[in-house]
This record gives structure tokens, C-alpha cells and sequence, in this order.
């Protein structure tokens, strides 16, 4: 027995050193504003006009019920609201939260001047460099895991990275909350497919946390898309409202391809979009005053020729900047942006698609980035290359985010004092203080001479961050646990996947 002890304490310690420091974004640049307060308005007011004249339509009697009792106007399955109701209640939500992680250094602050980046969310495929593209397994949902939980670039553990589909649909969501407690201490998402799904991730929090702790701070947040145009379905609105219950945050979010979901215009669009989030924000603060809640924007084209999403087009990233704007009208949290594209591996279009995506994403003052990285194929993959060379461009983009530093230490009087005119600046006190972290580096990237990456084997990027996959994972120690949570997290999980298993089917 003590042993054991012994060794696990030893574990606990290596687990401790190999930990990576997660680098907070804060944005420090100038918020690039697209519209000005007069289009602003106007915008808000054609939202107002739907939400008045057109309404949303919300499939869960309760739902309606609750929205009928604060004053909606509630007519079959459709929903009406007049400007004033909406006003009230989305003022109730708070402006930032912060949602707890279990190592308490990773706690997030969603909203305000920070940035947090979480990893590719929903893909039923992986690709890696050696096997292709293939259905996505349990395996591989650990295996992004810890890849994000040894990224210092990626500050949020994230919710369904990929779909384990070799396991049931109807139990996979306690394998993934579980792989996210027991393989990384980061923040986590919350299962949406269904309000059981939503009380399971519940109860493993409570269980990890304790349910006094989530009902001051959540511990979870979650995503409930709006499947537009301008609807609430059954089993997102059961989830909705078990975590605002809780008073667990949600991110109300408009799924939209303009073109197809909504008109193809940008404003339309952006109109719509609007309408369909404060209508999902207020019903939160309906169930329950000060839920946190974020806004939330999915926003892209179809071709309209052939009917297929389109992502990283100038389009989408102008309804990117305004709906940022718009979620800071309203004084919310905005979710947005990822490393987005159509293309199949991590080629020159994956890179050029997900730059055009994420820079707008941080210059519109995200607050939270799902899908930062690891997005291929139309959001079908996840890639593992892709994940890591994403990683790199996200640390760029922290570098980036700190904007110029004018201390009397960056303005390096010294050294220029210490070298003479021709000379260089190599040995300098001022170049020695600051040789490790004067620039950032990455370590996937290739910076040699050509005749050296020719010696070195001339490896695509695609070849150097599939070595680097495996390095990652092959360094990986889980996070300490505490043995006895994990126990209790293990026989929950065991006795839901019985009573599930006992569940009549639909």
C-alpha cells in the first residue's frame, strides 16, 4: 500500500512538471468596428421588427409557457416579442463570467478584453498524415484532448472535439465528460443533445466541483444553436434549460449558411441572426436571472451554384465583425470566428480559408473562439495536423494581441548605448536578458535554407507536424486526479450507462 502511494505521488509529480503554462490572450489593439452607431441601430431595429411582426418559433410547450408568463406573445408554436421585453431581460445577463477549471490556474474568463481559444467541436472523422481519413473513435477524442491540454495556445478543453462513434450514441457524451476530466484540468463543454445529456454533465460537475461551488461559478458551458431560420428545437430547449436551471452558461448560437438559412444578404442575415440570439438569451434570464449567457454567431455562405458551405469568404467575416459589435451593444460575451475551411488535408487553401477566418476572429475581440483549431473539411474532420499547425498560427495571434510594448526595457536604450555604429546587437546585456522569448517561434514551421531543408529531408508541412503529433503525444502525462473523485466519477458514469442500457427505445 505504500507503494502505491509512493508511486502515485511520484506520478502526480511528473504529471506536475510536464504541465504546460497556459498563455492568456488579452486583446490590447485597437477593436476593429465595422458599422457606426447609426448602423448599428438600424440593424437592431430590423431585429426588433421580426421578433415583433415574424416571431420564433420554440418546439417545447414549457418553453412557451415560460416565455407566455414574462409577457411574450405566444401564438401556437410561434413566439412574438416586443422591443421593451427584450431590452429588460437580456440586460439581466452578466456581462463576463468566469467558468472554473479544475486546476484553478485554467480558469477562463469569457468576456471583457479576453480571448479564449477551444479546440474543432462535432467532426464524425479524423484525418492524420499515416492513416487518412477515417470515422473518429474514442481513442482519437482522448487523443485531441491532450493535445489541447498541452497546448499553452489553446485555453479550453472543449466540448464533442470529434464523435466517438465507436460507442452508443445514447452513452458516448459520459465517455467524453469523463475523458475531459481525466485527461486534461482544463475548462469544459457540457453535452447538448438532450436534457438528460445536459443533467449528466450536471451531475459530473457537481461530483468533480461540488454543487454549491457551480452554483456561484458554473463549471460548464455549453452551446445551443438556433436551427435557422428562426427556431428553437425540442432537444437544445431541454438542455437550455437544465443548465440555466443550474445556472450553468450557455452560448445561444444561430446556425446560418446565408443563401440557404437566411436571405443572402449580409445585412438580412446579420438581422436575423440577431433576432433569433436575444430571443434565446432572454428566455435564459426568464428561467433564471444573471445565467450566464454568451452570444453567439455561426455565420457562413453556401455557393449558390452548387449549394455547398463556403468558409473564409469576405462575406461571412463582415457578419463576423458586426455581430461582434452587436454582442457589445448589448453588453454580452461574443462567440465567434475558428479556424475555419473547406479543404480536405491542411493544404494551402486549409491555411489561407482559417487566416481569413481567424484574424478578423481576434481583431473583432472574440471572446470565445470554438473550432480555433483542428477544422478541416467543412467541419466533417478534425484534423491532427491541422490541429498543431492551427496551434502555431494561435500563438502568433497571442504575440500579435499584446500590441507594442513601450517600457524603457523594450526601448533598449542600453543596448544601443553598449553597441557602436556597424557593430551588432547579438551580445549585447539587453540581447542575453531577452534571447529565449524576444520573438516568437514556432515549432512546426520550417525557417532553414533551402539547401538545409533539402538535407534535412524536405518535408512539407503536413510531414513536420504529423512528427510533431506524435512527440506531443508521446511526452503527454495526465493531470493529477484525485483518486477518490475519479472513483465516484467511474461508478457514475458505470451506473447511467445501465440505466440507459434498461431505457425503453423511442
Amino acid at each position: 500500500m505504500a507503494n502505491r502511494r509512493r508511486g502515485r505521488r511520484r506520478s502526480h509529480r511528473a504529471a506536475a512538471a510536464a504541465m504546460p503554462e497556459m498563455k492568456p490572450i488579452t486583446y490590447r489593439l485597437p477593436i476593429y468596428e465595422l458599422l457606426d452607431e447609426e448602423g448599428l441601430e438600424r440593424l437592431h431595429q430590423a431585429s426588433m421588427r421580426i421578433l415583433a411582426e415574424l416571431g420564433i418559433d420554440f418546439y417545447d410547450e414549457e418553453t412557451r409557457d415560460i416565455l407566455k408568463a414574462h409577457g411574450a406573445d405566444v401564438r401556437g408554436d410561434t413566439v412574438y416579442f416586443d422591443a421593451a421585453l427584450i431590452e429588460e431581460y437580456v440586460a439581466r445577463a452578466p456581462g463576463q463570467f468566469t467558468q472554473l477549471a479544475r486546476n484553478p490556474q485554467n480558469n477562463v474568463v469569457i468576456g471583457g478584453d479576453q480571448i479564449v481559444f477551444a479546440p474543432v467541436y462535432g467532426p464524425p472523422f479524423v484525418l492524420d498524415f499515416e492513416r487518412g481519413r477515417r470515422e473518429a473513435t474514442l481513442a482519437d477524442f482522448q487523443n485531441f484532448v491532450k493535445l489541447a491540454y498541452l497546448s499553452p495556445y489553446i485555453h479550453h478543453s472543449g466540448g464533442t472535439i470529434v464523435e466517438p462513434t465507436d460507442e452508443p450514441a445514447t452513452t458516448r457524451h459520459l465517455d467524453m465528460l469523463f475523458s475531459h476530466i481525466r485527461y486534461s484540468d482544463k475548462a469544459f463543454m457540457g453535452s447538448v443533445m438532450s436534457g438528460p445529456n445536459a443533467a449528466d454533465s450536471v451531475a459530473m460537475a457537481e461530483i468533480l466541483f461540488g454543487a454549491e461551488t457551480i452554483r456561484r461559478q458554473p463549471a460548464l458551458l455549453s452551446l445551443i444553436n438556433v436551427n435557422s431560420p428562426r427556431r428553437f428545437d425540442d432537444r437544445m430547449l431541454s438542455a437550455l434549460k437544465v443548465y440555466a436551471r443550474a445556472r450553468q452558461a450557455v452560448i445561444i448560437t444561430p446556425f446560418i449558411l446565408a443563401g440557404a438559412m437566411s436571405p443572402v444578404s449580409i445585412a438580412g442575415t446579420l438581422a436575423q441572426q440577431n433576432a433569433e440570439a436575444l430571443a434565446g438569451i432572454a428566455l435564459t434570464q426568464m428561467i433564471e436571472p444573471g445565467t450566464p449567457v454568451g452570444y453567439g454567431s455561426f455565420l457562413t455562405n453556401v455557393n449558390l451554384q452548387s449549394g455547398s458551405p463556403v468558409f473564409g469568404s469576405p462575406e461571412s467575416q463582415i457578419g463576423l465583425y458586426v455581430s461582434a459589435q452587436l454582442a457589445r451593444r448589448y453588453g454580452l460575451p461574443f462567440r465567434g470566428g475558428g479556424a475555419f475551411s473547406s479543404s480536405k488535408i491542411p493544404d494551402a487553401q486549409a491555411g489561407y480559408e482559417s487566416l481569413m477566418v481567424m484574424l478578423p476572429t481576434v481583431m473583432a475581440r472574440t471572446n470565445f473562439v470554438l473550432h480555433a483549431a483542428g477544422w478541416l473539411d467543412g467541419g466533417l474532420v478534425a484534423g491532427y495536423e491541422k490541429f498543431v499547425l492551427d496551434c502555431e498560427i494561435l500563438g502568433m495571434l497571442h504575440t500579435w494581441a499584446r500590441g507594442l510594448d513601450l517600457s524603457d526595457e523594450a526601448l533598449a536604450f542600453d543596448a544601443m548605448a553598449e553597441v557602436a555604429p556597424g557593430g551588432h546587437y547579438l551580445g549585447t546585456a539587453h540581447t542575453m536578458r531577452h534571447f529565449r522569448d524576444a520573438f516568437y517561434r514556432a515549432k512546426v514551421f520550417d525557417y532553414e535554407s533551402y539547401d538545409q531543408w533539402k538535407l534535412d529531408g524536405a518535408e512539407d508541412s503536413f510531414a513536420r507536424a504529423a512528427r510533431r503529433v506524435k512527440q506531443i503525444l508521446a511526452e503527454y502525462q495526465p493531470p493529477p486526479l484525485d483518486p477518490a473523485v475519479e472513483e465516484a466519477l467511474a461508478d457514475y458514469v458505470a451506473r447511467r450507462k445501465a440505466e440507459i442500457a434498461r431505457e425503453p427505445e423511442d
